[in-house]
Parts: structure tokens; C-alpha cells; sequence
């Protein structure tokens, strides 16, 4: 899986390059992006584990939010290359933090779910462009690990999500839901603000004919003066995009079609290892395991903590292992894990679903096994699944890939979550 090649041109070289610390705050501002992604989905389980919101609202609408992210993708595709990178997830930003405050103050349904599409559209403006950029910006010897920084945010987002609703929880009067809610301006607010000071991608200044602009950041993201080659390459690739008057309909031609398959798979399968059910659901989980509230939302923030060490694991060692090696690895450890905690826990619900008095043994086995679940998503699909897409497009089918990457995300995101509903109510 590991891909040979120049960071954007997709031409297969690999081009000198140094760690700048232009790059490292390029990237780590971008990927702030992951932080409104995964506050978003570490809230959601939280929120609707408490009592005051279940009496105010329908926990139904909290998919809601899912369920228009794909609509808006083609759109953001286009806004990504015409616009550039950096304004795109500048919007991405802003509509997020509005939809946050929408939410916060929320006093009907409707209101609620106006804000939960406006957290949608922002979702997937950020989840289309900040892959894309964090590729294009990276040096090839360190992509893989400043790519996977949009991954770690997201932990970060769910692990404080997590926190915040452990101590919400508790808040007399039956408001802390809205501090969970409203809690999402602060990521939002990070994003956006962070993108102000970001200088947009080598290949998107050449997309818009700004060369000079082009060569100049190239010279000071790579460290070196002689970055002619790369240039050169990035250039041919820009004109080659220029040519190409429908992405969409090109993607689908016999030339791009592995990236294509490859596009449609990753994602897919990445939801379909159930981790994003997880997430969103995790103190419900344990909560319907005999879990009591404080508990559950606590083993909730646990496995957020195991989370964000595994992805570090990830940055790590994806490039020095290769991405082949750690799908196929965590994929193994989630199967195994999913097969411990299946067997626990039909042999102590049986088929009538009372367990009765929870032993602390049966506690201690799901918790640690679901951690090495988590653990082994962390360091392999959940990274890789945005990695991967990202870097194997070239730049003429760029932005329109990603689109059909993040599309598939969300459409399968929004499917297994209505699944698993279903399952759980019955």
C-alpha cells in the first residue's frame, strides 16, 4: 500500500525535502480540521445518554447530521479546486462553529436540526480538504506520519468530548447538555481562526496560475533552493488538470479505475469495522450492560485515552512499516478482540438479554478487550482510511476522488448507525 512518489504531482519520485517548521504549523493547523470531526462524534453518544436532553429532543436527530454529508461533497469538491484549499477549509470552519451555536442554544427540534446539518456541511468541507492539503504539503519522507496529525485530531476531539460530557453530566438545573453541545464553537473557532495564517498548497496556487507564489512556498516548505524537479513535475501535472473538463466523469475511466476501487474499499471497509458505532454510542453500550451512568461514560473516556495513544503508535511507525502492514495487522486485532467480546458477552446475556448482577470480571474483559479493539483501529484503518485516498490521486482527479473517499465515509457511516439502531432497540 505504501506509495513511491512525489508528493503531488502522483509521477512516482520521490523529491528532496527537509522537516520545516513552516510545514509542521502548515500541518498541524490543518490538521486541527480532525478536532470538529471528532468532537462531533465523541459528543453525540454523551449527549444523548442524558436524561434532560431525552425529555427536550429525540435522540434520532443526532444522525441527522451524517445523513447530509454526502450531499454536499460534489460541492466541496469543486469549492476545494476553484477556491484552493485553505478558503475551503476556512468555510468548512466557520459553518461548523455557526451550526455549534445553533445547537448550544437550541429550543426546538427543528432548531436543533438546522444546526446539525450546518455541523454537517462543515464536517464535510473539513474531512474533503484537509487530507488533500496535508499531502500536497508534507515532504514524501515524512507524509505518512504529518498526514495521520488529521487522524490524531480527531482523537483529541473525541477524548475531550468524552471529558466535557463525564463533568456535564453532573451539572444541576439539566443544562449541561447544552455546554456539550455549545462546547463545539471552541474546536470550530481553533480551525478556523488557525486557517488565517495558512499559506494554501503548492498545487493549488498552480491551479490558479499563481507560479511564481507556487515555486517561492515550495522553497520554503521543502528548506532547499533547488526544488526545479518537484516544480517542474507539479506544474505538468497543473496543466494536465486544467485539461480535464470533467473529473467525474474521467474518474471513472479504465485509466484511474485502481484508484477508483481503492477510493470506494477503504472507506468502506473502515466503516464497516463498526468503530464509528462505537463512538458515537459508547456510553449507551455500557450503559445497556448493566454500566452505571458515571461508569459508563467513564469507560467511555478510557478507551478515548487508548485512542489517541494508538494513533501516536501509527505516526510512528507508518512509514517505516508501510501501510500494508499495519491494515493488515489491525485488522487481525479487531477481529480477535470483536470475537472475545461477542462470546463474553452472549455467555452472560444469553438469549433473553437480563444479566442480572454484573460480575467484575465480565466488566474488566469487555473494557479491555473493546481498548485493544480501539487500539488496533487507532494505529491502522482509522488513519489509513483518510491517508491512503489521499495520496494515491493524481492531481487532475484530486479533489473529485476525495469527494467519492468522504461521500462513501459518511453514506456508510449513516447506514451502519441506522443498523445498528434497529439492533439495539430490539
Amino acid at each position: 500500500m505504501a506509495v513511491g512518489g512525489g508528493i503531488s504531482s502522483g509521477a512516482g519520485k520521490r523529491y528532496d525535502g527537509n522537516f520545516t517548521s513552516k510545514v509542521f504549523f502548515a500541518c498541524s493547523v490543518a490538521a486541527s480540521g480532525g478536532l470538529i470531526f471528532g468532537y462531533d462524534l465523541g459528543i453525540s453518544g454523551g449527549v444523548t445518554s442524558m436524561d434532560p436532553f431525552l425529555e427536550k429532543f429525540f435522540p434520532n436527530v443526532y444522525r441527522k447530521e451524517v445523513s447530509v454529508q454526502p450531499s454536499d461533497d460534489q460541492y466541496s469538491s469543486r469549492i476545494t479546486r476553484g477556491l484552493g484549499r485553505k478558503k475551503t477549509m476556512m468555510f468548512g470552519g466557520l459553518l461548523f462553529t455557526i451550526g455549534a451555536i445553533l445547537n448550544g442554544f437550541a429550543r426546538n427540534v427543528p432548531m436543533l436540526i438546522i444546526g446539525r446539518v450546518l455541523l454537517g456541511f462543515g464536517i464535510g468541507f473539513a474531512n474533503q480538504s484537509v487530507p488533500i492539503y496535508l499531502s500536497e504539503i508534507a515532504p514524501f519522507k515524512y507524509r505518512g506520519a504529518l498526514n495521520i496529525m488529521f487522524q490524531l485530531s480527531i482523537t483529541i476531539g473525541i477524548l475531550v468530548a468524552n471529558l466535557l460530557n463525564y463533568f456535564t453530566a453532573k451539572i444541576e438545573g439539566g443544562w449541561g447538555w447544552r455546554v456539550s453541545l455549545g462546547g463545539a464553537v471552541v474546536p470550530g473557532l481553533i480551525f478556523s481562526i488557525g486557517c488565517l495564517f495558512l499559506s494554501d498548497s503548492p498545487n493549488s496556487l498552480l491551479e490558479r496560475n499563481k507560479l511564481v507564489e507556487a515555486k517561492d512556498l515550495l522553497r520554503k516548505i521543502r528548506g532547499i533552493e533547488n526544488v526545479d524537479e518537484e516544480f517542474k513535475d507539479l506544474a505538468k501535472a497543473s496543466e494536465a488538470a486544467k485539461l480535464v473538463q470533467s473529473p467525474w466523469r474521467d474518474i471513472v475511466s479504465r485509466k484511474y479505475r485502481p484508484q477508483l476501487t481503492f477510493a470506494i474499499l477503504i472507506p468502506l471497509f473502515q466503516q464497516l469495522t463498526g468503530m464509528n458505532v462505537f463512538v458515537f454510542y459508547a456510553p449507551v453500550l455500557f450503559k445497556s450492560m448493566g454500566f452505571g451512568n458515571n461508569a459508563s461514560l467513564m469507560s467511555a473516556l478510557i478507551t478515548s485515552i487508548v485512542n489517541f495513544c494508538a494513533t501516536l503508535v501509527s505516526i510512528a511507525t507508518v512509514d517505516k512499516y508501510g501501510r500494508r502492514t499495519l491494515f493488515l495487522s489491525g485488522g487481525l486485532q479487531m477481529f480477535l478482540c470483536q470475537l472475545v467480546m461477542t462470546i463474553s458477552i452472549a455467555s452472560k446475556f444469553g438469549t433473553n438479554g437480563n444479566p442480572g448482577q454484573l460480575p467484575l470480571w465480565f466488566s474488566v474483559v469487555v473494557v479491555v478487550a473493546m481498548c485493544f479493539y480501539i487500539a488496533g483501529f487507532a494505529y491502522s484503518w482509522g488513519p489509513l482510511g483518510w491517508l491512503v485516498p489521499s495520496e494515491i490521486f493524481p492531481l487532475e482527479i484530486r479533489p473529485a476522488a476525495q469527494s467519492i473517499t468522504v461521500a462513501v465515509n459518511m453514506i456508510f457511516t449513516f447506514a451502519i448507525a441506522q443498523v445498528f439502531t434497529l439492533c439495539f432497540a430490539t
